[in-house]
C-alpha cells in the first residue's frame, strides 16, 4: 500500500514538474516557478517518507522533510534547500511572493530551482525504484 501512496505523491509532483516546464521562459513568472519548484520537491520526499511506513507529517519545511529522510536521500545543495524554504514561507503573502533577498527570482534562478526540482524527482523514483515512465504516464 504504502508504495501505491508513494506513486501518487510523485504524480503530484511530477505535475508540479510540469506545470514548470509550461512556464519556464516567462520572466514575470519565476516566482511561480520558485513556487512550484518547492511543491515538487515537498511532494517528492513526502513519497520517499511514504515508502518507509511513515506518517507524513503535516510540515511544508524542506529542512525538516530533508531531515526524516537523510538517512537515504542525499542533496547536494542545501542553500537552494533554504533558499526554496524561505520562498515558499514568503509565498503566504502576496506582495512577498516569491522574493529572494535582492528581488524576483531572475530566469537563470527559475531554471536552477527547476533544475533542482527534477533531480530530487529522478532521485526519489531511482531510490524507490519507480521508473519514471509510469509516473509520467497515468
Amino acid at each position: 500500500m504504502s508504495l501505491i501512496l508513494s506513486k501518487e505523491w510523485l504524480k503530484a509532483a511530477y505535475l508540479d514538474l510540469e506545470n514548470i516546464s509550461y512556464i519556464i521562459k516567462a520572466e514575470h513568472l519565476t516566482s511561480i516557478v520558485a513556487f512550484h519548484s518547492q511543491q515538487s520537491i515537498e511532494k517528492s520526499l513526502k513519497a520517499f517518507i511514504t515508502s518507509k511506513n511513515i506518517d507524513i507529517p503535516k510540515i511544508h519545511s524542506l529542512n525538516k522533510l530533508f531531515n526524516i529522510c537523510k538517512e537515504d536521500v542525499s542533496i547536494n545543495n542545501n542553500d537552494l534547500i533554504n533558499l526554496l524554504d524561505s520562498l515558499y514561507i514568503e509565498s503566504r503573502y502576496p506582495g512577498d511572493m516569491g522574493l529572494l533577498p535582492y528581488g524576483k527570482p531572475t530566469l537563470k534562478d527559475a531554471k536552477e530551482f527547476y533544475d533542482f526540482a527534477e533531480n530530487i524527482f529522478e532521485h526519489i523514483c531511482s531510490i524507490l525504484n519507480i521508473p519514471i515512465y509510469e509516473i509520467k504516464t497515468n
